[in-house]
């Protein structure tokens, strides 16, 4: 199964328009696509108590976040779309990753040991869409920051992230631009 995880509150605009497009090329390619609409989720923040370490499940009353990382835990491939904001991931996408933490990495506390990644080798693709135009969109307070920050959890897990997609300010959404072929890379990431 392949996780699409969006972060975008817009239901049509282009982050979310360009996950359809290759959650549709999944689906086509006979691939079981699960959806998670991240904005809709009901989600505690961390409290940062630690009893998740090192090899637990988090201890918050059940609520959507514990939904996901099932899921996480379930998926052969991953898709993360995330709108540009500041150069960063929206807070409820960086919520959903940190109330995860144990789902993506083993870590014993109070040791010299290193995390271990729990999804080693599995693959990964991650779309983000701003409102710079070219090439603004690549400056690291920009698209390129958005795309480094959710890197950061997917590497940590273990994800071998294949595919990136950073696409500029685009005023209506059937003007994407994105190619098929592009589009077919990122699917076949995941």
């Amino acid at each position: 199964m392949i996780l699409m995880l969006n972060s975008s509150p817009r239901k049509t605009g282009v982050t979310t328009t360009l996950l359809k497009i290759i959650a549709d090329e999944a689906r086509a390619a006979g691939a079981e696509v699960e959806w998670v609409d991240v904005n809709g989720l009901s989600i505690r923040p961390c409290i940062g108590c630690l009893k998740c370490r090192p090899d637990k499940k988090c201890i918050l009353p059940k609520d959507d976040g514990h939904r996901v990382g099932e899921l996480l835990e379930r998926c052969a491939g991953l898709v993360v779309g995330t709108p540009t904001y500041w150069g960063n991931m929206p807070g409820p996408l960086k919520i959903l990753f940190e109330r995860n933490v144990p789902v993506l990495e083993y870590y014993e506390l109070y040791t010299w040991r290193f995390p271990q990644p729990r999804h080693k080798g599995k693959p990964a693709a991650i779309v983000t869409a701003s409102l710079s135009p070219f090439p603004f969109n690549l400056l690291p307070s920009q698209g390129t920051g958005a795309l480094r920050a959710v890197k950061v959890p997917l590497k940590a897990a273990g994800f071998n992230i294949r595919a990136t997609i950073n696409v500029p300010m685009t005023r209506d959404t059937a003007q994407i631009g994105i190619s098929s072929s592009a589009c077919a890379r990122a699917v076949r990431a995941s």
